[in-house]
């Protein structure tokens, strides 16, 4: 059993995207369900509908997944595992203040030491903390050894007891801590793989060391993906999906660029069907990747030509093969679907008076509202001259703003038989 986990607390980032393409390749892969996990528990932070647009980019990127759950769902169990860890003394109370906590790790940091907790509260006698008043969280004792585990990707890995710290698994109010409810949540959900950035190791271990404190033995297997970074300043990249989806990327050419990340297949081109063919994880580069934009839309505009001219057109707001047609005309100049339909949206848009030329668009454009149906560009030209006298770029100049918005458009004679049908709404 494989999970995704997103929260609705933010937007889905590439990172985010990434994680889901690669569990759902590797369920395929290794015939496992993949569950979908919402991890809603810090219920005050949860941006309104965002759950349903990370449904529905599941969607959009055909990611398989047998159910969908919320971690909210399981609260109950996450507080009666941590009162268990309270009475078998393998957690305690902690009464420390968030001002003592912070001074602490300043110290620390001062110091050039690693943060760890003190242990204060782990010494307090059950008495003291009955007559206590003061809120308090709840944290795990630390490990009384190393954390061990072996990854694909990093290879084996080893936290010493204060690599790991004594974790809050309970809050003030009660409620799970992040790493504790995704701890029990796997153990409940009888997860077996685990696919996530490599930022998250140090919560790999402390869930691993929760699990072992509540007695759980089967073994989870963990693939840590390579951070993706920004090429521009070599910090983590949080770029959104939605964002991407919103500047005309196609999710078949996203999916296919955060696959190929890391990776070297033999075309750069591929469906993630493809891609679960021949996808092998522990072949992924082990360093850091760099998110480049520019690759992405070259790979972009490459399947913006795989597209059938009627799915394009459709894509662009139309129900033409020949508006499909004339968006792979810009292709080559255009990368997204937002910049084919500002083209578009110029060829339709009203032109009143060309500088320049202001008399001979006026008489072109009385021209060919009276003009008859012309099938070949040539004969148009022809038709326009007999009409008006108009001639090179007296009549070429004008007639390519006319027709495309553009004053010089050198692909005018192939643009012409596909906008022909339009011409009076054009004109």
């Amino acid at each position: 059993m494989l999970r995704f986990a997103p929260t609705p607390t933010q937007d889905m980032n590439i990172d985010d995207l990434r994680v889901a393409l690669f569990n759902h390749i590797l369920s395929k892969q290794l015939n496992e369900e993949l569950i979908v996990r919402i991890e809603d528990s810090e219920k005050e932070k949860i941006i309104e509908g965002k759950e349903k647009e990370i449904m529905e980019m599941l969607a959009l990127f055909g990611i398989d997944f047998t159910r969908a759950v919320h971690q909210s769902d399981y609260i109950k169990y996450h507080t009666q595992m941590g009162m268990k860890l309270l009475l078998d003394k393998k957690a305690f109370n902690c009464f420390c203040s968030d001002e003592a906590l912070q001074s602490d790790k300043e110290k620390a940091k001062q110091e050039g030491k690693q943060y760890s907790y003190s242990g204060f509260c782990e010494t307090i006698s059950d008495e003291a903390k009955f007559n206590c008043n003061a809120p308090f969280v709840v944290r795990l004792k630390k490990p009384s050894h190393n954390i061990k585990f072996s990854d694909p990707l990093k290879g084996e890995l080893d936290f010493t007891a204060d690599d790991v710290d004594s974790v809050i698994i309970l809050g003030k109010e009660k409620l799970p801590t992040y790493n504790f409810a995704c701890a029990v949540d796997d153990m409940l959900l009888d997860i077996t793989t685990v696919v996530r950035d490599e930022s998250q190791l140090t919560d790999t271990a402390r869930q691993i060391h929760i699990r072992e404190s509540l007695g759980y033995e089967k073994e989870i297997n963990y693939i840590h993906l390579p951070t993706i970074l920004n090429n521009k300043s070599d910090e983590k990249s949080s770029l959104s999906i939605k964002s991407l989806i919103d500047e005309g990327f196609l999710p078949a050419a996203i999916a296919n660029y955060l696959v190929l990340l890391g990776n070297t297949p033999k075309n750069d081109i591929f469906t993630i069907e493809e891609a679960i063919e021949w996808f092998d994880v522990c072949k992924l580069s082990k360093e850091p990747v760099e998110f480049d934009i520019d690759k992405l839309k070259s790979l972009n505009q490459e399947h913006l030509k795989l597209l059938d001219d009627m799915r394009l057109s459709k894509i662009l707001g139309y129900a033409d093969t020949d508006i499909g047609k004339l968006a792979k005309i810009y292709i080559d100049e255009c990368s997204t679907i937002k910049n084919i339909k500002e083209k578009i949206k110029t060829i339709f848009s009203e032109k009143t008076t060309l500088d320049g030329y202001d008399e001979e668009f006026r008489s072109l454009k009385e021209c060919l509202q009276k003009a008859p149906f012309i099938e070949e560009f040539e004969n148009l030209k022809k038709y326009i001259t007999d009409k008006t006298k108009l001639s090179d770029d007296k009549l070429l100049i004008p007639l390519s703003f006319a027709l495309t918005g553009e004053a010089n458009e050198p692909k005018l004679e192939r643009i012409y038989p596909l906008i022909r049908n339009y011409l009076g709404e054009i004109i």
